[in-house]
């Protein structure tokens, strides 16, 4: 089992950049890359949580899943 991070699949569906997302949440843009391509070993929650907040996500099912 793998945990999958859905931000990449969240922004297509909203027509949102990643360099928008970035700038939305003052994450480094290539931090931002490397979530939307699952690149990171470990979760940084405080990134977690800035995305949610930007995307006004309220579940961190809508963000995060096991696959």
């Amino acid at each position: 089992m793998e945990i999958y991070v859905k931000v990449k699949d969240i922004i297509e569906e909203r027509n949102i950049t990643q360099l928008q997302l970035a700038e939305m949440t003052g994450i480094r843009a290539a931090g931002i890359s490397d979530i939307c391509r699952n690149q990171q070993k470990a979760i940084n929650r405080e990134h977690i949580v800035k995305i949610a907040k930007a995307l006004d996500i309220n579940d961190i099912s809508e963000i995060i899943e096991f696959r």
